[in-house]
């Protein structure tokens, strides 16, 4: 008999794949699981911006230029808000009662990756309703805009970021059940009881001071000043509260995001 000869075992390398790889393959892999509906979607963020400018229009009688540009000047953080908040949680939590998420978390890749793909692909979603939401404002109440484009665009990136982070943080931490319940109550929240569309000064003062540690009023107050410098001014203590708030988002979603099953 001849005696069997054993081949050495081969240590097994891990297969290194590039930060730039994995993301544009999470990137498509983002964009195929929205599908068909990616165009409907478009359309629907268009909707509800041209829906606010004009609807919250209706609700004030004899609605002057200064009150008309506050309007307009709100819109698009309601969009960013909306999309972050509420969509971004809602489609987590739909991929983790499927097992996507799971799965993607099982990937060679980054895990805060799949944060950041989220990020960047709802966030070109929402710049044409952004984009229609102004064009809106100014056919139907003749406005002037004077953009402040550093801030404008320091302000937008701080509120998707500072949305999609809490809205991811929601998903990952609480049951996918409630969740979604949970996203549902900050559209009301965001659109009814946050001074974005109207000043504070028509809210209680136990509400405004509530809205002065929350991000929301800070996040609307910069993308005002973004998008009307002449009329609006922004002030540094926004910006601190909104970039506090983003940490913290991103610090709970990147802990649960990296933490082993």
């Amino acid at each position: 008999m001849h005696e069997a000869t054993l081949s050495p075992k081969l240590p097994v390398r891990p297969v290194h794949v590039s930060l730039w790889a994995s993301f544009r393959t999470l990137l498509r892999w983002s964009v195929a699981s929205i599908g068909a509906m990616l165009p409907l979607i478009v359309v629907i963020q268009a909707v509800l911006a041209a829906g606010i400018i004009l609807g919250f229009g209706f609700l004030i009688p004899d609605i002057t230029a200064e009150s008309a540009l506050f309007l307009a000047s709100g819109a698009p953080t309601i969009l960013l808000l909306i999309i972050g908040l509420v969509i971004v949680p809602q489609g987590v939590s739909r991929a983790r009662a499927s097992g996507a998420l799971d799965y993607q978390r099982a990937l060679p890749v980054s895990r805060p990756l799949l944060l950041v793909v989220d990020l960047v692909v709802w966030t070109l979603i929402a710049l044409p309703g952004v984009a229609i939401g102004l064009a809106v404002a100014w056919l139907r109440y003749d406005l002037t805009f004077s953009f402040d484009w550093p801030l404008l665009i320091l302000a937008s990136l701080l509120t998707t970021t500072m949305a999609t982070a809490i809205g991811y943080a929601l998903a990952v931490t609480l049951p996918a059940t409630l969740a979604q319940l949970v996203s549902q109550v900050l559209v009301f929240f965001v659109l009814l009881f946050s001074p974005i569309t109207f000043p504070e000064s028509q809210l209680p003062e136990w509400f405004q001071a509530l809205h002065h540690v929350l991000p929301i009023q800070p996040a609307a107050d910069l993308m005002r000043a973004g998008i009307a410098s002449s009329a609006f001014a922004a002030d540094a203590g926004d910006l601190l509260i909104l970039a506090v708030w983003t940490a913290a988002g991103l610090l709970v979603t990147t802990r649960a995001l990296v933490r082993r099953k």
